[in-house]
């Protein structure tokens, strides 16, 4: 029997996974690494922390499995997008990787929408001008390291350093190169507009390839360190976002997901872009390139409720889960912002941050605890309200490791007015994506249909009339109140930070 291996380099660690050529999982292995975060706004993390994290999770998968590596077919990937890792000519790391959450490059960002009008640099790559991305983070690096710049010979993600070191090559995927503000959502190439206007050359971003490209193969190096078979192919895959598209089953135009891990999104997979006036929402190429995924993002989704946990209450989730249940629907009339990393959709605002609304000394800890996991579903129904003007969602597949928490899905699906729909294999969607990819592009599987017999269905939360209504009235508290703290939020940026 041969075998598929994909890792994802996401946020906090490297899951690997290996796969039957039939679609059937057989093993997992996870293998965390640290993020820094050096300054209010600033996250970064180390490449050689990422490697290590392959290889390790990589051996440790084949050692406990007891398979013959020789099998594998295949090695795929999937990784967190929206990075910066500037990289030497020998490859080299040059610093550490400037992450997705990372929102230093506000300046230039700023000076990116002063040199070409944020309507057309939306309309070239689907994204609104904003620090999240790539292109500003690169110009941060050019003005506040120039040093380091003049020796940067290519900036990469997660995975595309990981490849790099496996098959010796520096490419990309199309959803990656979105992720950097830079690429040509229609052309599915690199913008010279957006390049000319941020300053940036052309030959310091990798070639962009579709997601299911055998980029190479394992080279002998990599062979001795990661244990896997000299010449096995390696499939580029995509980012963390398009293969979670792939492994939620919206492989169809008109399919639609929610996924909470660290941060979250609402997405659907569409025949066209959806490019939406105000530029609240974004547009990836998804990895099969003749479909896009109109997207709107959470910052801190599932992080706000792990740092209630950890900074506020000494509570387990499972304790702090019966506590919210405790309270009631509405938390006694208490509202949580969740932005504190920032947001992006739908205001696009690097200066928001968190507030709870409404607390008095009658509030108790399961209060807070349901307001959070209530603030987040508002935040995701604002996204939905801006889906709801040109599409029609009618259910909602829930991935991510809030789909484990049953008392938040009702909440989602309370708020959201809409069914859930919840699969068996809840935390592993980015890897199935990234299994998919990788089976696609060596021929295992025809196409993206594959991932139809991956997914089990487990069970479907239908919303309550009667607390979906008092959602209803809380959603509209909700935008009002974020909607009068904008100015507040500056003003405390131009003190803090």
């Amino acid at each position: 029997m041969d075998y598929l291996l994909a890792h994802d380099l996401g946020t906090t660690g490297n899951k690997a996974v290996l796969f039957t050529t039939d679609g059937s999982p057989v093993a997992r292995e996870f293998c965390p690494y640290p993020t820094a975060y050096p300054a209010p706004g600033f996250a970064e993390q180390s490449a050689h922390n990422w490697w290590n994290a392959v290889v390790t999770a990589g051996q440790r998968l084949i050692d406990r499995s007891g398979i013959d590596a020789g099998r594998i077919a295949v090695v795929s990937f999937s990784g967190q997008m929206m990075g910066c890792l500037p990289v030497g000519g020998d490859g080299e790391p040059l610093r550490d990787s400037i992450i997705w959450a990372d929102l230093r490059a506000t300046d230039q960002a700023a000076e990116l929408a002063r040199t070409i009008p944020p309507e057309v640099a939306y309309r070239i790559t689907g994204h609104r001008i904003s620090a999240s991305y790539g292109l500003p983070k690169l110009m941060w690096v050019r003005d506040h390291e120039p040093d380091l710049f003049r020796k940067t010979a290519m900036v990469l993600n997660a995975k595309e350093y990981a490849v790099w070191l496996l098959a010796g090559v520096m490419v990309t995927d199309y959803s990656d190169a979105g992720g950097t503000g830079a690429f040509d959502l229609r052309g599915l190439r690199w913008s010279p507009e957006l390049l000319d206007a941020a300053g940036i050359a052309r030959s310091i971003f990798p070639e962009a390839v579709p997601s299911t490209t055998v980029v190479g193969a394992v080279t002998d190096t990599a062979s001795r360190q990661t244990g896997l078979r000299s010449g096995t192919p390696v499939v580029i895959g995509g980012g963390d976002g398009a293969c979670a598209t792939i492994g939620a089953g919206a492989v169809r135009d008109g399919d639609a997901y929610n996924v909470i891990g660290s941060s979250g999104w609402i997405a659907t997979a569409s025949r066209d872009p959806m490019l939406d006036p105000g530029q609240r929402t974004f547009t990836w190429v998804h990895p099969d390139p003749s479909l896009y995924i109109p997207c709107g993002t959470i910052q801190a989704a599932g992080l706000s409720y792990a740092w209630l946990a950890d900074t506020v209450s000494d509570s387990a989730y499972e304790t702090l889960n019966r506590l919210a249940m405790d309270s009631e629907p509405g938390a006694r009339a208490l509202v949580f912002l969740p932005h504190l990393l920032g947001e992006r959709s739908p205001g696009w605002n690097a200066s928001a941050r968190g507030a709870f609304i409404g607390l008095s000394a009658r509030h108790g800890i399961g209060d807070l605890a349901r307001a959070v996991l209530e603030g987040v579903a508002h935040a995701f129904r604002s996204v939905l309200d801006v889906f709801d003007e040109r599409s029609d969602i009618g259910h909602l597949t829930l991935i991510g490791g809030a789909a484990r928490n049953d008392a938040w899905a009702q909440i989602l699906a309370d708020v959201y007015e809409r069914e859930i729909r919840i699969p068996k294999a809840v935390e592993d969607a980015t890897s199935v994506g990234a299994i998919a990819c990788g089976g696609v592009g060596v021929g295992t599987f025809t196409d993206f249909g594959c991932v139809d017999r991956m997914l089990t269905a487990e069970r479907t939360i239908r919303p309550d009339a009667t607390t979906a209504a008092i959602h209803r009235k809380m959603h509209g508290i909700y935008r009002d109140a974020d909607d009068a703290l904008a100015s507040t939020y500056d003003r405390l940026a131009s003190l803090y930070g």
